[in-house]
């Protein structure tokens, strides 16, 4: 127990991952006019919060907690508004109590007192949510409990027959794969919250995962789920298929806890990959690096990854600095080499003039893949990927703004919408900053039909205006997109962030269904008011 780590309450990840106040400043160093010393990080027990509003009956008070850390690491999730504020200790929107189920009958418990009670639960995963997806929003009741589910987290059978195993929702990404991983088995699905994210969490926000292509989302994993309401519980069939109307599990998938809780699934399993290589590939310009993905995607041939980085995002990741496109692609299976497939995917990034770097030796092997079967430029980017959030919050220590946003369109308006948003998102910046800020993007995921961008921004904030500053360049984010008919969000969820972009992309008759659909399943309104809805009027 003593080498068990901690989670950060106020930022992302590990405690002893976050940056240094001396790392924190040495980064800061490379964006001029940030602050001259970094936040100071609060002790969440020291804080200020607001006493318990209400108080839970005798017979769930084993479940529930009020201790100060417990409250204030479940105030938030992991935006970087959500950073802010908790370095700045404001917490006004803490949960009075904090619920651990240990089981499904303590979830439909709290439910049900929370109902009568007009307690509002805020349904909490890892708390990883970078759209302000598990911050209370609401007036009119009598109080708020985060309802963590982290303890319901074993992967309760495995059906080699069928492939699939049922799991519980509170299962972390490690958890659930060591919990496969003796029987051969692999989820595969790596988000980049991975580490601090559940099952539940990615079904409720239908994250997308490893691959660039084919399966990009939790939701074509899922063969069933069971989901407690206010009102009962839904539990579909275990099926491949099915036409029988509209889908249960879709309407639940990336419901963000506002119509029930998610408390089990049965999951499409995989053998674990035996054969894998990676590749990358520089292009002098955005036309023919976007053709050649656009190639990629519509062949069949479905590499795990296929990441385009532009020029200012395959700087900052160290892959290259030359002013390149960077063309980062990986290949794996279970069962054949994939040698051809990823001299296929060669053959096409050189048909439209990239340069692709030496093969790296082939990689066989039952474990994740070795450093030696990634080149250089693949290996740089995924270990700058993985440190990315701890970076971001860095910068946040500095008053630096760091804000990200990802999207889809399809292939004949990306360039457009690449020129758009790198453009105007600078004129906004240097207008809401007072300084020139940074627009990098890259492809997460590719389909035939269009390509994922996700853009990242970073610029100079004022000390105690941070947030502010974030709000306004998140609104122009939005209104470009919009403009554009680009989706909101591709993975990473609605929550309170997206609201307003997803109020204007839905149709009005769709609104009203999952309005009618809220009310039928939450007549109460205590479920995670204001996400994808507006917060009942009590």
């Amino acid at each position: 127990m003593g080498n068990q780590r901690t989670r950060s309450w106020w930022g992302w990840g590990w405690e002893d991952a976050a940056f240094s106040d001396e790392e924190c400043l040495a980064y800061g160093a490379r964006m001029p006019g940030l602050a001259s010393a970094p936040y100071p990080v609060p002790d969440a027990r020291a804080l200020d919060l607001a006493a318990p509003r209400t108080k839970a009956p005798q017979s769930l008070q084993p479940l529930m907690s009020d201790a100060p850390l417990d409250r204030a690491s479940h105030t938030y999730g992991k935006a970087y508004r959500d950073v802010i504020r908790a370095l700045r200790g404001q917490l006004d929107a803490a949960p009075d109590l904090v619920a651990y189920p240990s089981d499904e009958a303590d979830v439909v418990n709290v439910l049900d007192w929370a109902t009568t009670a007009e307690v509002a639960v805020v349904p909490f995963g890892g708390g990883s949510s970078v759209v302000g997806g598990v911050e209370f929003s609401g007036e009119g009741y009598a109080g708020v409990v985060s309802l963590d589910l982290s303890r319901l987290d074993r992967v309760l059978e495995i059906d080699p027959v069928n492939r699939a195993a049922r799991i519980q929702a509170g299962a972390f990404g490690p958890a659930l794969e060591d919990q496969l991983r003796p029987d051969g088995y692999t989820l595969r699905h790596y988000p980049q919250s991975f580490e601090f994210s559940t099952l539940g969490g990615w079904l409720a926000t239908r994250s997308g995962g490893h691959y660039a292509t084919l399966h990009t989302h939790i939701d074509d994993f899922v063969e069933s789920m069971r989901v407690v309401t206010p009102v009962g519980i839904s539990e579909s069939w275990r099926l491949p298929g099915s036409g029988a109307g509209p889908s249960p599990d879709r309407l639940f998938l990336g419901s963000e806890g506002a119509l029930g809780v998610i408390t089990e699934a049965w999951m499409r399993i995989q053998q674990r990959p035996q054969f894998r290589r990676s590749v990358s590939a520089v292009f002098a310009e955005a036309t023919r690096a976007l053709a050649a993905v656009r190639e990629i995607a519509q062949s069949g041939l479905n590499p795990a990854n296929c990441r385009l980085l532009d020029p200012g995002e395959a700087a900052m990741s160290g892959t290259s600095g030359d002013g390149q496109w960077v063309l980062v692609l990986g290949v794996e299976s279970a069962h054949h080499p994939v040698d051809d497939a990823l001299n296929l995917l060669v053959e096409i990034a050189r048909a439209h003039g990239g340069t692709v770097a030496t093969l790296a030796p082939s990689a066989v092997s039952a474990s994740e893949a070795k450093p030696e079967t990634r080149d250089q430029a693949a290996a740089n980017w995924r270990s700058a990927f993985l440190r990315m959030p701890y970076a971001r919050d860095g910068l946040a220590r500095m008053s630096g703004i760091v804000e990200t946003f990802e999207t889809a369109t399809t292939w004949d308006r990306i360039e457009a919408l690449y020129d758009d948003v790198t453009t105007e998102m600078g004129e906004v910046i240097a207008k809401v900053t007072g300084a020139p800020g940074r627009v990098n993007c890259r492809l997460t995921h590719v389909y035939p039909d269009g390509p994922a961008p996700y853009f990242s921004v970073m610029a100079t904030g004022r000390r105690g205006s941070e947030a502010a500053m974030w709000d306004d360049i998140k609104a122009a984010a939005m209104d470009i997109l919009t403009r554009h008919r680009a989706t909101v969000t591709h993975h990473h969820a609605v929550g309170r962030d997206h609201r307003p972009g997803y109020d204007r992309q839905r149709p009005d008759v769709f609104a009203a269904a999952l309005t009618a659909s809220k009310a039928a399943l939450d007549p109460a309104g205590i479920l995670n008011p204001g996400v994808l809805l507006p917060a009942p009027k009590r």
